[in-house]
């Protein structure tokens, strides 16, 4: 099968799911077991892309700086820094890491 079908076939899913999610009734959405549900999704799902671009270059796994900036904004993050500072902490510690030596 070409690429074509399978790209037309993700965008039939795609829509079928917001309609999905349009059909479903006010009072499911509303409810506070739903609201606890979605932000867990959210935070899972932003800690899956980052740690997938922190450690992954193409097909392969590695260790660079980018794993040296995260523990550094992660011990800022736990140290209650204001998220700039958390940043600023991380782009820090990769130049320095990449100043070192440590692609």
């Amino acid at each position: 099968m070409s690429l074509w079908f399978w790209l037309l076939v993700s965008v039939v899913l795609a829509y079928a799911t917001k309609l999905v999610g349009y059909l479903v009734p006010a009072k499911v959405l509303d409810s506070p077991r739903m609201s606890h549900i979605a932000g867990t999704l959210t935070i899972g799902l932003l800690a899956s892309l980052t740690v997938v671009n922190v450690a992954a270059s193409g097909t392969n796994v590695v260790l660079d700086a980018r794993v040296g900036a995260l523990v550094a904004a992660a011990v800022v993050l736990w140290l209650k820094a204001p998220f700039l500072v958390v940043v600023i902490a991380g782009a820090a510690a990769a130049a320095l890491l990449r100043l070192l030596g440590w692609p």
